[in-house]
């Protein structure tokens, strides 16, 4: 199975006080220093238990998603990738905790956000290719524990398959060992 449309969520500790709508100006921001990289800015946050904040690029999409009301930083990788899965959801892992550290350093929050190390969760945003089932679980866990392995430096963990068929294919990947985003990021670039 060639993973592509990578989803990549991690989840923040504690709003602190931050509203939703505060991530517009400071996506705008991004926008204005990034010389073309992003798009646009999308606000839901008037959608209960959705999709947040959204910054729009070719690349990928970013969002301070809060579905489910579990709010956290969703990486949506739209561009296809090259290598086998488990790089592709290296480089996805990577790309998602750059843009959390780029949210807990950013001047306009103060550092009053804070990312969760110690939860995941993957989905593919292609039912076609990856539906939400045992088959498709069971296909894609070897790469799934051989990245989790790296992300988590070798601590224990647990995946957590989306047991909901009507919900695109997802797995929470959990371990009880406490990370910080930048510990997650060193443990990638070894």
């Amino acid at each position: 199975m060639d993973l592509q449309k990578i989803n990549v969520k991690f989840f923040a500790a504690d709003l602190n006080g931050v509203p939703l709508e505060t991530f517009i100006p400071v996506f705008n921001s991004w926008i204005q220093a990034a010389e073309g990289k992003y798009y646009d800015v999308a606000d839901y946050s008037h959608v209960p238990s959705g999709p947040g904040i959204l910054l729009v690029a070719h690349e990928a999409n970013i969002s301070l998603d809060n579905t489910d009301n579990r709010l956290g930083l969703l990486y949506n990788r739209k561009q296809p990738l090259q290598g086998s899965n488990r790089e592709k959801l290296r480089l996805v892992f990577k790309s998602a905790l750059e843009n959390c550290r780029r949210i807990e350093e950013e001047p306009l929050l103060g550092k009053k956000l804070q990312f969760r190390g110690n939860e995941t969760l993957v989905s593919i945003n292609d039912r076609l290719v990856a539906p939400n089932n045992e088959e498709t679980f069971r296909a894609l866990k070897p790469d799934l524990e051989e990245a989790a392995r790296e992300l988590y430096a070798g601590a224990r963990f647990e995946l957590e398959p989306e047991r909901d068929p009507g919900r695109r294919f997802g797995v929470w990947i959990k371990t009880p060992v406490s990370f910080s985003v930048e510990a997650l990021l060193k443990n990638l670039s070894k």
